[in-house]
């Protein structure tokens, strides 16, 4: 399954590395990231794998918690789902 990935909120050290943290933990691999900083707001959008077996819950509670933690949204979802919702058309 993919996912997409993104993360918004206040510029600072350790975004990248937090949320790429909990991906690895929960065996989430990214295959593309694109990130920009448009005055001080941090914006991230990553392509991301996982086995279709695992809990995507679980990945979006620990991302939760993750952005808490770092002051940020981050919001994971089905690259399915995220494409419907998104198409124009």
């Amino acid at each position: 399954m993919k996912l997409v990935v993104t993360v918004v909120g206040q510029d600072r050290v350790g975004i990248i590395a937090g949320v790429t943290s909990v991906l690895a933990d929960n065996e989430v691999n990214v295959i593309s990231i694109n990130q920009t900083i448009l005055d001080g707001i941090f914006n991230m959008i990553m392509m991301c794998e996982v086995s279709d077996s695992a809990d995507l819950s679980i990945i979006q509670k620990d991302l939760k918690a993750e952005g808490e933690r770092l002051g940020v949204q981050i919001l994971a979802q089905n690259a399915a789902i995220f494409l419907s919702m998104h198409r124009v058309g």
